[in-house]
């Protein structure tokens, strides 16, 4: 029994490897409903599960993209560091908040990144991108390739840290969902740059609350190790096809997806 949980974890894990390696936001979104699901665990149980496997995964993305010279490491810093105080406040409402809400609060999220994805897919790319008068909060000198900081960069990078890592604490979710919007929004940073901060992000933020869980017992090692596994090498796989299978469609095909998941959630949530 113990070696086809091992397996099913393993198998679970690589699923979130691959979205993690295409899209660099939806991997950690979809590890807590496949442990629920396919595990029967509980919010509190499966949250740091994949919060673990996210971590892992995104720390090693962060790395090989490290090397290329994309991720805007000091940008990433902030958001982390402010992610990581505030993700083990995440794991504690989570042990005090009963499992029905706290699955109905994933559900609304995942809602909402179907939504965004699916609006987004719709979209029909320009081949010229619009020139744009105002520079962004956090300009980004293209000779350089390091951000402008100023007050209010500062703050929406602190602001944007705060909301991962709680959210991370509290639904075991890496935070890419939320972090590569806000640095798309705020920043002129390339698509690549911004998928690559947004790991290097989320295996920071990943810490507190993995930390967070380990020393309150909650995270099951006979799971969360082979689902990390799973994670890690499914990634490594998926980074050779990631240029191929990006675009529109894949969004809208992770955008059907969650939004299916985030109504089967709502409905285990409303079950008890």
């Amino acid at each position: 029994m113990t070696l086809d949980i091992a397996g099913l974890s393993l198998l679970m894990g690589a699923a979130v490897g691959v979205v993690l390696a295409l899209t660099g936001a939806g991997g950690g979104i979809l590890a807590v409903p496949l442990l629920v699901f396919g595990l029967h665990l509980r919010m509190a149980e499966a949250a740091p599960i994949g919060l673990l496997a996210v971590g892992l995964a995104a720390a090693l993305g962060a790395l090989l993209a490290l090397r290329e010279g994309i991720v805007r490491y000091r940008a990433a810093l902030m958001i982390g560091l402010t992610g990581m105080a505030v993700a083990p406040l995440g794991v504690r409402l989570s042990q005090l908040i009963p499992n029905g809400p706290v699955m109905a609060l994933f559900a609304l999220v995942l809602a909402w990144v179907a939504w965004r994805n699916l609006r987004q897919g719709r979209r029909a790319p320009s081949p010229v991108a619009p020139p744009s008068r105002r520079l962004p909060v956090c300009a980004m000198n293209p000779t350089t390739g390091r951000l402008t900081w100023r007050a209010p960069c500062t703050a929406m990078l602190g602001l944007t840290g705060a909301l991962s890592g709680l959210l991370s604490g509290l639904l075991g979710v890496g935070g890419g969902f939320v972090i590569v919007p806000m640095l798309s929004e705020i920043s002129n940073v390339p698509a690549r740059g911004v998928v690559a901060t947004s790991m290097a992000v989320i295996a920071l933020v990943s810490v507190g609350g993995v930390l967070g869980a380990a020393t309150q017992g909650s995270l099951d090692w006979a799971v969360a190790a082979p689902f990390a596994a799973g994670a890690v090498l499914a990634l490594l796989a998926g980074r050779q096809f990631s240029s191929r299978w990006s675009g529109v469609r894949l969004q809208q095909a992770f955008g059907l997806l969650a939004g299916t998941v985030s109504v089967l959630m709502l409905v285990r949530a409303w079950g008890g």
